[in-house]
């Protein structure tokens, strides 16, 4: 495939990093199930778990065994992304899977040179034909959520709806700042969506006023609840959407990924009218 061609592929493709430096916000279930939501309607995704823990990877039923390459030799070893794609039991959805071996990136890739840009020089000199990827980011703002950060056209942040949840959201907002003014000119958040949504919980409303005062339309009107159905599939190794589509988890990530592809369209003719 010619340089010419991979760059039409990589134009075509919206590349969304899922970002929390906050473990336990909803990250990796928000990356599984939107993903496959959008897989769903026939949209061809593909996720790369950039986590150590290799959640999104167990989410989807990926063995342990069977992640000879992943996405650590993609940005250590320059291992091709197309040699590091995996299927998925959901058609439709591939995965570049992620063991604990990432857990070491971030320290070898330090005297690298342009280290920041692994990721988004591993997608350039690739060819694949993927409507979205969506990268799952560890709980840091370390090298591999800048990584991430550089290769990405938006972020996409899960907001638990609790209140330290929100101390830690102005310094991720600095961070794509920075990495939008330094590292990618066209880095934008394209959503903050509101995850473990609990109303019997008093603080709950007042978070959800809090945010949407501050940060208007970017957040989603889809929220994620609280879900026992939905905190089940994971172990089964499926997607909520699989494991249980009536439940209410999954209804929601059904709604937020009708509302994802409503701002993209939106987006679309924005640019064309430009």
């Amino acid at each position: 495939m010619t340089q010419s061609n991979i760059q039409s592929n990589i134009d075509k493709t919206r590349i969304f990093a899922v970002v929390n430096q906050k473990g336990g916000v909803g990250k990796t279930t928000t990356t599984v199930n939107l993903a496959t939501a959008l897989a769903a309607v026939g949209k061809s995704v593909l996720i790369i778990d950039f986590d150590p823990q290799g959640n999104a990877s167990t989410g989807l039923g990926i063995d342990q065994n069977s992640r000879e390459i992943t996405s650590y030799e993609v940005v250590l070893d320059g291992i091709s992304i197309n040699d590091a794609i995996q299927k998925t039991a959901v058609p439709n959805l591939h995965i570049i899977p992620a063991t604990i071996d990432l857990s070491g990136a971030e320290i070898e890739m330090v005297s690298l040179v342009k280290r920041e840009f692994r990721l988004k020089n591993a997608l350039v000199n690739s060819s694949y034909q993927y409507d979205y990827i969506l990268i799952d980011c560890p709980p840091s703002l370390g090298l591999l959520t800048l990584n991430a950060l550089v290769a990405a056209n938006d972020v996409l942040i899960p907001l638990q709806c609790e209140f330290y949840a929100l101390e830690g959201l102005s310094h991720l907002v600095r961070t794509v700042e920075l990495v939008k003014n330094n590292l990618n000119a066209g880095l934008a958040i394209q959503g903050i969506v509101l995850t473990m949504y609990d109303r019997r919980n008093k603080f709950t409303d007042q978070i959800e006023k809090d945010v949407r005062g501050y940060f208007g339309d970017i957040v989603y009107n889809s929220v994620i609840p609280r879900n026992i159905r939905m905190s089940e599939a994971p172990s089964h190794g499926k997607p909520a959407l699989v494991y249980d589509m009536n439940c209410a988890g999954s209804k929601a990530y059904i709604q937020l990924a009708s509302e994802l592809l409503k701002r993209e369209r939106v987006r679309k003719k924005q640019l064309e009218a430009a």
